[in-house]
């Protein structure tokens, strides 16, 4: 069995990917069948899960498919969330993992998610703020990892009924970071995306846009409008006021899903 997350060894300072000027820092070139500043990274023994770009719209989007697998694809970077502190990106999935259970480790497989990893000193202390599409989660929830304390887990899209059609979002992760965690973001180490689905030995497909980390947007901003809200700024901006349920101590346990590096000899409940 896997740990909580993706076990990602992460090199604490990565190189910066672009002025804190830039308005927008392309993470992700999906759109144009680019990978670049993208590392695979697989979890101990477990199969890995196959990343290929698809057509979309003329365009291309990154495709993972699942099955009874386990792996994702990493870009180390450093970015201040003072000066970018909103991420943006698109995905779509064929359906949620049927038997999946974010409450739980056995369950924890996800069709999509994305990461904001922050490295804090040592390894064992990187945190991280994990955006998914929901199994059991409602749209809106926020929960700990089953794993780990140090990871939050925020549905922004929850469910079947929108599985098959592209959604897009904003997010502010600096405050995301802050309710979680009670304190300031530090800067981003990295961001992340898998979809996986080893822990429950089904099958997933997950779809991703390009990613982009944004400036703080201002009021009358045609960059952060929505053409389908009357213009108005996206409505999943960060709820200040919600904590994360089950939560766990802060500081990390053995076995979490964390961009850590892993022990020589993995534990039992670990999966090699």
């Amino acid at each position: 069995m896997k740990s909580a997350l993706i076990c990602f060894t992460l090199l604490l300072y990565g190189a910066s990917i672009g002025s804190a000027t830039e308005r927008e820092l392309h993470i992700g070139k999906f759109s144009g069948g680019d990978l670049t500043g993208w590392k695979e990274q697989t979890i101990w023994n477990a199969k890995k899960t196959g990343y290929s770009f698809v057509p979309k719209n003329g365009k291309k989007a990154l495709m993972a498919k699942s099955v009874n697998s386990a792996s994702g694809l990493i870009n180390r970077t450093e970015i201040d969330p003072k000066t970018h502190p909103l991420i943006a990106w698109s995905w779509k999935i064929d359906h949620t993992v049927k038997k999946g259970d974010e409450r739980i480790k056995n369950g924890h497989d996800f069709a999509a998610r994305l990461y904001v990893v922050f490295p804090r000193g040592f390894f064992g202390r990187t945190r991280a703020i994990e955006y998914v599409w929901g199994n059991v989660m409602h749209k809106g929830e926020i929960l700990r990892s089953p794993y780990s304390g140090n990871v939050v887990m925020i549905a922004v899209d929850a469910g079947e009924e929108l599985a098959g059609q592209w959604t897009s979002h904003i997010r502010n992760y600096a405050d995301d970071y802050r309710a979680a965690f009670g304190e300031e973001a530090p800067k981003v180490g990295a961001i992340a995306i898998m979809t996986d689905s080893d822990n429950t030995h089904e099958s997933a497909v997950g779809y991703y846009g390009d990613i982009s980390l944004l400036t703080a947007y201002k009021e009358n901003d045609s960059k952060f409008k929505d053409p389908k809200n009357n213009g108005a700024v996206p409505k999943e901006q960060p709820r200040k006021d919600q904590q994360p349920k089950d939560a766990a101590p802060k500081e990390p346990t053995n076995g979490s899903h964390l961009p850590v590096t892993p022990p020589p000899t993995p534990p039992a409940e670990v999966k090699p």
